[in-house]
């Protein structure tokens, strides 16, 4: 018997004592660098997910302390509710419309974001799409992990009362007090055990999550609404912009940019979940998932934020802080472990699972997804997140920073796919080093060019958005609108290069070639060749021996 768990144990970490990892490749290619079980078209039995699954992983997704913290930074602005609501309805709405479009991109041919890319920026190139995608990932990981740590310590403090008097050795500098310091470590240590766990054995935790979440946000509304008869000073108020060199126009672009900006990773990346589709990401219910959920979730932060500022006398943005607050031990601590378990869903579903599948998959031959995950946790405390959300301030400049990445890389995916190449791809090509997406030395330059002109004008907003007494004339205006900007001018700027200065050429086909499909049929031959329309295109299935 002993010898037998000897035996278990010792083949679970003995593959990860050696610098290289095991690593086979794949049915569609004969190197694991482009071709492996992860980067593969997904199997048609496991393409299961239909409308009513998105929904719920958008519900799942969406009520988790980044809405809440996202929300109160709007209103931080000077905005109501009666700002705020518009602001958040039309900002998922923009995002949500590019979301189905790069959604559909997996939906078709049932591959992830780090395989669409190589067909976009170029089999080497989508190096750089992958590593600053994996990067957005890293930090809102390493933030979530501050906001855990805050959850848990009103947690302990609603059990001990007397952890709230916790020596604090730190500066005010710091950004962080000992007692939240040693609360984030604990939460990290905890988010690192489950990280490492394979996430189809977390379904129970997604499960409680679903249970326990929703309500909570629903009980803090209710709550809100009462203790306030019905609103507050920032719901019935008046707008009182605090900017000190942007009216409300550029205050309101602001923050419909901070709302975009909080899912605009999703725009980009969301075929690793479009690819699960049973039917192609069919149905323009889609759309609507990601404005109706999050307006209606953003109603509990608005009022929470308001009942804060009636009840404690000043505003606050900060979750951890409001619900630190709260004079009830037992609301205090059955409110925050509800917010901490949203915490780790989202964070391990959205941050930790994807950046180690893209880095896993930038350098297979030394990294898998347990070393990734063992990366991405380290670099949750070298980065020393607390820095950047000392303040409302600091997480709009963080949205506003890496939205202004991530609309161009977004604008020039949707004009690749859509109106350059019609929705026409070569699944198998995806898949050869020196194949039909090589372009010039496994680069598309005009993906980088285009992506270039939509993001080097926002350079400028950017640093003024980190320092506000910086002088950059103008410019910080453009930044305001910062994703929107960067993607409708990358997505014309890439048209205008493929179309009338440098055509792809080879990476133009004729018909789209799709991975097996649940409708295709082996003749008596043995060769599956079929040809069907699919979503409106000819389209071509091949087996993957054919290739």
């Amino acid at each position: 018997m002993a010898t037998s768990i000897r035996s278990r144990v010792r083949a679970k970490i003995d593959p990860h004592l050696h610098l290289r990892v095991p690593f086979v490749a794949g049915a569609y290619g004969n190197s694991p660098r482009w071709s492996n079980k992860d980067l593969d078209p997904v199997p048609v039995s496991m393409r299961t997910w239909g409308g009513l699954d998105y929904w719920a992983y958008w519900t799942s997704d969406m009520l988790a302390p980044p809405l809440a913290s996202t929300v109160a930074s709007v209103m931080s602005l000077g905005f109501t509710a009666r700002e705020t609501i518009p602001i958040v309805f039309f900002g998922f709405a923009v995002c949500s419309a590019v979301i189905t479009l790069t959604a559909k991109m997996g939906a078709q041919y049932s591959i992830a974001f780090p395989v669409i890319v190589r067909s976009i920026f170029g089999m080497y190139g989508s190096y750089f799409a992958i590593t600053v995608r994996a990067f957005v990932a890293a930090m809102w990981t390493a933030i979530l992990c501050v906001q855990a740590g805050g959850f848990l310590q009103c947690c302990l403090e609603a059990i001990w009362p007397s952890f709230k008097r916790f020596p604090n050795h730190l500066s005010p500098d710091a950004g962080i007090t000992s007692a939240g310091l040693l609360c984030f470590f604990l939460y990290w240590i905890f988010q690192t055990v489950l990280a490492c766990m394979p996430i189809q054995k977390l379904r129970i935790l997604f499960l409680v999550k679903a249970v326990i979440v929703p309500p909570t946000f629903a009980a803090l509304f209710l709550w809100a609404v009462i203790v306030t008869h019905g609103g507050g000073p920032l719901v019935t108020g008046k707008v009182e912009i605090t900017s000190t060199y942007m009216n409300t126009a550029f205050s309101a672009l602001t923050g419909l940019n901070a709302i975009i900006g909080l899912f605009s990773s999703m725009a980009v990346n969301m075929p690793d979940f479009g690819r699960f589709s049973k039917n192609g990401f069919k149905g323009y219910h889609q759309f609507f998932a990601l404005p109706v959920i999050g307006t209606l979730g953003a109603l509990t932060p608005i009022f929470v934020t308001s009942a804060h500022q009636v009840i404690w006398g000043n505003f606050e943005w900060y979750m951890p802080a409001v619900i630190g607050d709260f004079n009830s031990r037992a609301a205090k601590f059955f409110v925050a472990a509800s917010f901490m378990l949203a915490t780790i869903g989202n964070q391990i579903a959205a941050g930790t699972y994807p950046f180690s599948n893209d880095v896993s998959g930038l350098c297979p031959k030394y990294i898998n997804i347990f070393r990734a995950t063992i990366l991405i946790s380290v670099f949750c405390v070298v980065c020393t997140p607390w820095n950047i959300i000392k303040n409302a301030a600091g997480l709009l400049a963080f949205l506003s920073g890496y939205s202004c990445i991530m609309g161009p890389m977004a604008g020039v995916m949707v004009s690749d796919f859509y109106l350059i190449k019609k929705r026409k791809l070569d699944t198998y090509e995806l898949y050869k080093d020196h194949g039909i997406y090589h372009y010039d030395f496994g680069v598309n330059w005009r993906a980088f060019a285009a992506f270039g002109i939509g993001f080097i004008p926002l350079i400028p907003g950017f640093a003024k958005s980190i320092s506000p007494t910086l002088n950059v004339s103008g410019a910080w205006k453009i930044y305001t609108f910062a994703w929107l900007f960067g993607f409708t001018l990358s997505t014309v700027s890439y048209y205008v290069i493929c179309q009338y200065i440098s055509p792809l050429g080879d990476a133009l086909v004729e018909e789209a070639v799709l991975p097996a499909q649940t409708n295709d049929v082996i003749s008596s031959d043995g060769e599956v060749e079929i040809f069907e329309r699919k979503d409106g295109l000819q389209t071509h299935t091949k087996e993957v021996q054919d290739v």
